[in-house]
């Protein structure tokens, strides 16, 4: 960061606006590549001025981190709605039930957060802009996607579903086999909701393969 980054406050602005710059931007840095934007056609693209871009983010690097973690922000919210709806305590009480709302929970995940238009961009935006974003290197976002998702597995861990000492750990393992494969398969097949469910699947059963406890489902 910059000395003249450090001073300058940035703008909050308003809600509708920076949506719109966000919004404008997400979609021209994976059109045109992040060096090829102008701060100038993120200001057409999202009808305001461009003195209004660079209140609200002071400069690219900043409105390029901005779009990451405005899809980081809509991610975690939804993985905490699909934790509270697939693995609550109340809906996995026997192995039975963790092998399928473990599926399950994988399958839904797959389907919404995978298929986001704003997650898609952002994963690509991080993976050809990563040494120029070294704020994201233990990024609270990151942190936070991980302790949702090692807290559920703590608690079916707790109640003798899983045999998981390190839940952040297994959390991680879960990611692996699941969301991160899915990452790295090309675009075309990304595109693909079946071969998406495919990997889905496949990563939670591996994943209850190594973590279910003994005498537990792992399907």
């Amino acid at each position: 960061m910059t000395e003249l980054q450090e001073r300058k406050p940035l703008r909050e602005g308003q809600a509708h606006k920076r949506a719109a710059i966000l919004t404008a931007a997400r979609t021209l840095f994976v059109e045109s590549g992040v060096e090829r934007t102008s701060m100038d056609a993120v200001a057409a693209r999202a009808g305001v001025s461009k003195r209004t871009v660079y209140d609200y983010y002071g400069d690219k690097h900043r409105l390029l981190l901005g779009v990451i973690e405005d899809a980081g922000e809509s991610a975690l919210t939804t993985l905490r709605e699909l934790v509270d709806r697939h693995l609550a305590d109340d809906a996995v009480t026997t192995p039975a039930d963790l092998g399928a709302a473990t599926e399950a929970f994988a399958v839904a995940l797959g389907r919404v957060l995978l298929r986001a238009t704003d997650y898609r961009a952002a994963a690509r935006l991080i993976a050809e802009n990563e040494p120029l974003l070294p704020e994201l290197v233990d990024h609270p976002l990151e942190q936070a996607h991980d302790q949702v998702l090692a807290e559920a597995l703590g608690r079916l861990a707790a109640r003798g579903l899983l045999d998981a000492d390190d839940p952040l750990l297994a959390a991680a393992h879960f990611q692996a086999l699941t969301i991160l494969r899915v990452l790295n398969e090309p675009p075309r097949r990304r595109a693909d909701a079946a071969h998406v469910e495919r990997i889905m699947t496949d990563g939670a059963r591996a994943f209850l393969r190594a973590y279910a406890a003994r005498g537990g489902s792992s399907r």
